[in-house]
């Protein structure tokens, strides 16, 4: 046998190797990514909290800001500042492609930033955390004549993706839109709107986008 057939060999050997004979737990097959959602905290007092997300259908955090570790341990004012330094929880993760697509809404790109103000606001979240929504989407939001935008409530984002607090919250708003950008129009069936969440008490808010 040649050297260069011995090395060849040896070579496939090695990569052989290489390969894990199980996944990673975290990880999932056919996964999508959530892009950006910010958790806003709102506590009566200053309050240590320690927050965790749960993805029962399997998915991991893929990035964070603070670092995610095993969870975030923040002191939150009732401003919502966090750790006298941020406005809210900032994380991407990837889980299974399980979002609602049967309801929604078809909204041309110049009709968008109208759109999400009147929606969000609908749902109650406030002005900052509608704007901090606008100022990071519309721009990003321009590649297609117009988009299909599907709300995923929370009973849908529990089912992929839940939040775990040290101490419970009276109220959490939790609202993602997949989004997906359209060549031509399509017909979609209107989506109807649960009861509004209340902002009253400990209360917290998160939105989030899925780009298909």
């Amino acid at each position: 046998m040649s050297r260069i057939c011995l090395l060849i060999i040896l070579s496939m050997i090695t990569l052989a190797g290489c390969k894990k004979d199980n996944p990673e737990p975290d990880r999932c097959k056919d996964c999508i990514r959530v892009y950006k959602p910010n958790i806003y905290l709102y506590p009566l007092k200053e309050t240590a909290l320690h927050v965790e997300l749960g993805f029962p259908l399997g998915g991991s955090v893929v990035a964070s800001i603070p670092q995610y570790n095993n969870g975030w341990s923040v002191n939150v004012a009732p401003s919502g500042r966090i750790d006298n330094k941020y406005d809210y929880l900032f994380y991407e993760s990837d889980q299974p492609d399980k979002w609602q697509k049967n309801t929604g809404w078809v909204v041309k790109r110049d009709s968008l930033e109208h759109f999400f103000e009147t929606d969000m606001k609908a749902y109650q979240f406030r002005d900052h955390e509608i704007k901090d929504f606008i100022d990071y989407w519309i721009p990003r939001l321009n590649d297609a004549p117009s988009y299909a935008i599907y709300p995923q409530e929370k009973p849908v984002i529990e089912k992929l993706i839940q939040l775990h607090f040290s101490e419970q919250p009276d109220n959490v708003l939790r609202l993602f839109y997949v989004v997906k950008a359209l060549s031509k129009p399509v017909q979609l069936k209107p989506h109807e709107k649960t009861t509004p969440v209340s902002r009253e008490g400990f209360n917290v808010a998160e939105w989030g986008v899925i780009l298909e």
